[in-house]
């Protein structure tokens, strides 16, 4: 049993009395659910044509596969060539955007011939990871006027044994 005191005097609670009370909190949590996050699924595969930044790495054309990093809390990505010559780690972050992209793809910014990997959505799904601006951007940024590229990704297929 549970006692509540009230003005020096004791009281008995029973548990049915709180069952109200439990209801009402479980309803509550129900009806407004936590924010899910942004998280790639898998590994996504693309092929970027042109040379990029991901983060502060500078990155040559060509085949790349992107996946979270385990036990970053989802905010660590890795991009690496296919063949897996080349790999950076990049921070991210949760973004959101009005429409959800219908396939995964990449989105770059773009000043004059210069591209900066800027986010990263999977397919059907408006939330998505946004990289933050490295300075040599937002040097960049301020000398040219901004374009974006999209590029389309997709999921890396599991090779079974």
């Amino acid at each position: 049993m549970f006692t509540e005191v009230t003005h020096g005097k004791r009281k008995i609670t029973k548990p049915h009395q709180l069952l109200p009370f439990f209801i009402a909190l479980v309803c509550a949590l129900t009806i407004h659910p936590a924010k899910a996050h942004a998280q790639v699924i898998g590994e996504l595969k693309a092929n970027i044509p042109f040379q990029f930044y991901a983060g502060t790495a500078a990155l040559p054309a060509g085949e790349y596969v992107i996946r979270m990093m385990d036990k970053s809390n989802l905010k660590i990505m890795e991009i690496s060539s296919a063949d897996g010559s080349t790999s950076a780690l990049f921070q991210v972050r949760d973004t959101t955007t009005k429409s959800a992209p219908p396939t995964a793809e990449l989105i770059f910014n773009k000043y004059g011939n210069t591209y900066f990997l800027t986010r990263v959505f999977d397919g059907d799904n408006p939330d998505g990871s946004e990289l933050p601006k490295s300075q040599y951007e937002k040097k960049v940024s301020q000398e040219s006027t901004e374009a974006q590229q999209h590029v389309p990704a997709d999921h890396q297929t599991q090779h079974g044994s």
